[in-house]
């Protein structure tokens, strides 16, 4: 029998302690470190583990530089965000709040492809006639298609035992906290046990050639359940975003070996599962009231993809003196600075003004070419202005008050003239580059009170000691 000691692992960083610290010193968090009982002697080699036996240097131009060829996935949102399709003995990790439709939407994949692939959906979470009513749900027609194979099992050892008999084309794990190796005494979702797990799961994709799907819990604060090395350990990770109890679901590539990152497919949630949006930017838009103070439309990138979104702005007097900044979909530092920038260099007193900003559709925007959008929708409700209703703002905004040019604008203005709208408020080019789109109308403005005067129509007074740059 193997002699076993304990040790605290932080389900956060993965940082291992020999004593128990209620503050893991590495990445600040509190209450993470987890005890874990370790076996001294090292397991067992486990059979068919490893990428093919021995390896051999080669030279790199003796290497096949030809392209994997991909699976065609029928969701068209889905392939996007994947580069294209799914890559043969890839490993995806799909992550996302409780709730939010992981499940389902990998469900829904395996029914779609399961017409002309062996698929095996394995789940630890639910049993079998679960997984059954949700895929009737779905799709009656074909919920009963005979290359779909459901098991429910949590013995990873036993599922490899079930791949070894089916060999399917595409295997999907939901999910990777509740899958366990016998060989490690810790429990089911413990830092060990994730790692160990993944790491099994990758190399039976390189080995044996199935595509693998798995699905990972989010921790409280948005990030991967176990440490970071998971994220490291697979090809793709995705997030699946949005609001509960909001129509719309947004998945995000925040890593991709075989495509493009911060790629976006947009889904709304309907009775019969997830539903791919094609026209992102027209459902944003779709019951925006136009002519309001206190709306903009912003034009960001979402990896090669424009979306045009609703940037909404309120301010009202505060009540007990100090002054609350409360954003919705955009970062709460970047809102503060916004608001400096309008109080000190256009005179807007919004020290005394509660601020709320909120981008309709439950979207984030990281993107600071959304800054312009975000200062006139609070400078419009500020001075209940409303804003010219065909006009879209794009721009970042400095310290100085100045506007800067964001990258890719020539297909950001493609965009808005398709969507209908005639004018573009943008930074002044200094330097000479691709011509606008003769499509829309563009208005180059140097300053921030520039393109607000833009924005609104109409000239107003420069307050005492301003010059427009």
């Amino acid at each position: 029998m193997s002699k076993t000691h304990t040790r605290y692992v932080c389900q956060q960083c993965g940082r291992v302690s020999a004593g128990y610290m209620g503050r893991c010193p590495q990445c600040g968090s509190f209450n993470s470190m987890v005890e874990e009982v370790v076996a001294e002697e090292p397991l067992a080699r486990a059979p068919g583990r490893g990428l093919g036996g021995r390896s051999a240097p080669r030279r790199i131009g003796e290497v096949s530089g030809e392209a994997e060829e991909r699976i065609p996935v029928p969701i068209g949102e889905f392939a996007r965000v994947l580069g294209g399709g799914i890559v043969p003995g890839s490993i995806v990790l799909v992550g996302g709040d409780p709730g939010i439709g992981k499940s389902t939407l990998l469900l829904q994949l395996a029914m779609t492809l399961a017409g002309r692939l062996r698929v095996l959906y394995v789940s630890g979470e639910e049993s079998e006639r679960q997984v059954k009513m949700r895929a009737a749900r779905l799709d009656p027609k074909h919920a009963a298609l005979t290359n779909l194979y459901l098991v429910t099992e949590t013995d990873l050892d036993a599922i490899f035992e079930h791949v070894r008999a089916l060999k399917p084309d595409l295997l999907i794990v939901d999910s990777i906290q509740t899958v366990y190796l016998p060989d490690l005494d810790s429990a089911a979702g413990s830092v060990s046990q994730v790692r160990e797990c993944a790491n099994r799961l990758r190399e039976l994709a390189k080995s044996a050639g199935p595509a693998v799907f798995v699905i990972g819990h989010v921790t409280k604060e948005g990030t991967i359940a176990g440490p970071r090395v998971l994220e490291h350990i697979v090809d793709t990770v995705l997030y699946l975003e949005g609001d509960r109890f909001q129509a719309y679901r947004l998945l995000r590539s925040v890593k991709n070996r075989f495509g493009a990152t911060a790629e976006v497919g947009v889904f709304e949630m309907v009775e019969h599962g997830l539903v791919e949006v094609t026209n992102p930017s027209e459902a944003f838009l779709a019951e925006r009231m136009v002519n309001v103070p206190g709306s903009a439309i912003a034009v960001t990138m979402e990896g090669t993809r424009p979306l045009l979104v609703e940037v909404q702005g309120l301010t009202s007097p505060a009540q007990f003196g100090n002054a609350r900044r409360t954003p919705n979909g955009v970062d709460y530092n970047r809102l503060q600075m916004i608001a400096a920038v309008l109080t000190r260099r256009l005179g807007l007193k919004l020290a005394e003004a509660d601020i709320f900003v909120n981008v309709v559709g439950g979207l984030k925007i990281e993107e600071p070419a959304a800054d312009l959008a975000i200062a006139a929708a609070i400078a419009s409700s500020m001075r209940d202005l409303p804003i010219r209703a065909d006009t879209v703002l794009i721009g970042e905004v400095g310290l100085a008050g100045e506007l800067r040019l964001p990258g890719q604008m020539p297909v950001r203005l493609r965009e808005a003239a398709k969507l209908g709208f005639k004018t573009a408020i943008v930074p002044k080019r200094l330097r000479k580059g691709e011509a606008w789109p003769g499509e829309i109308q563009v208005a180059e403005a140097r300053s921030l009170y520039q393109a607000l005067d833009l924005a609104f129509g109409v000239q107003r007074e420069l307050p005492k000691g301003r010059k427009v740059a």
